[in-house]
């Protein structure tokens, strides 16, 4: 059995308290119900709130602790190499909106820690994307002109405060990290605070939409509503519209322990290595977490336990590490565009919203879609840069060879996942922490083995449409390559769009 670096489990999971809402235990009423209680449901949520609308936040899980309490926390507007892109695919205008929108969801972050007071470790700090070789120059330098002429203060730098030397780089100054746990931790509480009622083990799996919606709950309860907001990362209601156009991956994380004097003071991002991202945050006595994330790969991929100590590896040699002290991973959805949708859930919806698609930038874009989401349900005005973001957008030469590729992906993944063959031959060759899919009494069951020898078996078929679940060696889950649905050994849900377990299998 390989021995990981460090705890298996987020630091800002770790440096919390865990959260005790009740469950839903009866059905209620009122103006707004959101699905999903990470960043984009909380601030969505809290902002309903404050407008006087009554709001119900379900969480199928803790609130909190799914995708935003894995994420790496940086709050930014410097997104890698998007500014020039968006120029070329649609406009020096939707580079505008889309630097604008951004910057508005950092200024209103500070509002809300002076407004509330909330202790959240927000620190300001200059944002880097660099590269290493030179022939990476040119994309950096053109993308910190175009970032510039879309309103950000961007230039392009040779030097930074990295231990390592670097070819180029786009800075980006007057940029934040955060605690994102203990910030919407704070958030929540003040929702409560003005009535917002949340609701933690309760897992959504119907929406009815009609004049008023209904959403239905694993218990059996429900909740009516004039507007429903699915903020569940992956939207778990969309059959169509969405499915096609985003692209699931995990990226790892590791952490460790430096010293204050080695902190670079500044958020970094390349994509060279497969992608390395670095922040630090600030631990006390001395000392700093450096918080290092890279190594993409798509679920159900085998190999992860590699790819992370490639990231241990780099994080070591590149800094003065005293111990690695955490590892985790983070799940993000791509869309076929590269920009986040935040609007109506289907097209012809009038009180169904959703926002998903935030390719790892998942802070900002959380902000910014709590602040559209609220403006489009209580018809303020709506912000300039609105039009950007909506689903029913169609941008054909953007989007159509990553639509294409995944779709065709997906299709692929469908028939190969039931024919593809397994790395073990039977039941016996399945090494203790180990997992594989394997043909037993004619049924192909996804099987664990855990650190004692008993074995755990469970259906190898995803869910929600169905391809066939991997495993990832590393976090010990069934994921599915499709979607990313994610399932614990034993087959219980631990990430949607799926929101029925994996049947279990008896291998007698």
């Amino acid at each position: 059995m390989t021995v990981m670096p460090g705890r298996a489990e987020s630091y800002w999971m770790d440096s919390t308290a865990a959260t005790g809402y009740p469950a839903l235990s009866e059905d209620v009423q009122v103006d707004v119900a959101v699905i999903g209680a990470g960043i984009v449901g909380v601030c969505t949520a809290w902002e309903l709130a404050r407008t006087g609308r009554s709001v119900a936040l379900l969480e199928a899980d803790r609130i909190v602790a799914n995708t935003t309490g894995y994420t790496t926390g940086k709050l930014t507007s410097l997104h890698t190499l998007i500014y020039d892109r968006l120029s070329g695919d649609l406009g020096a205008d939707a580079a505008r909106h889309y630097a604008t929108s951004q910057q508005d969801a950092l200024g209103r972050v500070h509002e809300i820690v002076a407004e509330l007071g909330i202790d959240c470790d927000l620190e300001i700090r200059p944002a880097y994307t660099y590269v290493t070789e030179d022939d990476g120059v040119e994309a950096v330098r053109a993308e910190a002109e175009a970032a510039a002429d879309a309103g950000l203060p961007a230039q392009f730098v040779t030097t930074t405060t990295l231990p390592f030397p670097i070819a180029g780089a786009v800075r980006v100054d007057g940029q934040a990290q955060f605690h994102p746990r203990k910030y919407l931790l704070g958030l929540a509480a003040d929702l409560v605070a003005r009535g917002g009622m949340i609701f933690e083990r309760t897992r959504v799996v119907g929406l009815a939409e009609d004049r008023d919606c209904r959403v239905t709950t694993e218990a059996g309860h429900a909740v009516s509503a004039r507007d429903v907001v699915v903020a569940t990362h992956y939207p778990v209601f969309d059959r169509g519209q969405l499915m096609t156009r985003l692209v699931p991956h995990r990226e790892l994380v590791v952490a460790g322990t430096i010293a204050d004097s080695d902190d670079p003071a500044g958020m970094f991002i390349t994509r060279e290595d497969d992608t390395r991202s670095v922040r630090t945050a600030p631990l006390g006595d001395g000392r700093r977490l450096v918080i290092v994330t890279g190594e993409k790969f798509a679920l159900g991929s085998s190999g992860v336990t590699e790819r992370l100590w490639r990231l241990v590896g780099w994080t070591r040699r590149m800094f003065d590490v005293e111990a690695i002290t955490y590892h985790w991973a983070a799940q993000d959805n791509v869309s076929t565009d590269g920009l986040p949708f935040v609007g109506p859930l289907r097209l012809g919806a009038e009180h169904t919203w959703v926002a998903g698609g935030f390719g790892g930038w998942g802070m900002s874009n959380g902000v910014m879609a709590s602040r559209l989401l609220t403006s489009l349900i209580t018809g303020a005005a709506r912000p300039p840069w609105a039009g950007l973001y909506t689903p029913k957008r169609l941008n054909l030469l953007a989007e159509a060879p990553s639509f294409v590729k995944n779709t065709a992906f997906i299709a692929k993944e469908f028939v190969a996942g039931r024919l593809r063959s397994s790395h073990v031959d039977k039941l016996a060759d399945v090494a203790p922490g180990q997992g594989a899919v394997l043909r037993v009494h004619g049924q192909r069951c996804a099987v664990y083995r855990d650190d004692d020898g008993a074995m755990h078996a469970v259906s190898a078929t995803c869910t929600h449409l169905g391809c066939t679940v991997g495993f990832n060696d590393v976090e010990r889950t069934w994921d599915c390559p499709c979607h990313g649905s994610r399932f614990d050994v034993d087959g219980a849900v631990l990430h949607g769009p799926a929101n029925q377990p994996l049947e279990p299998r008896d291998l007698a």
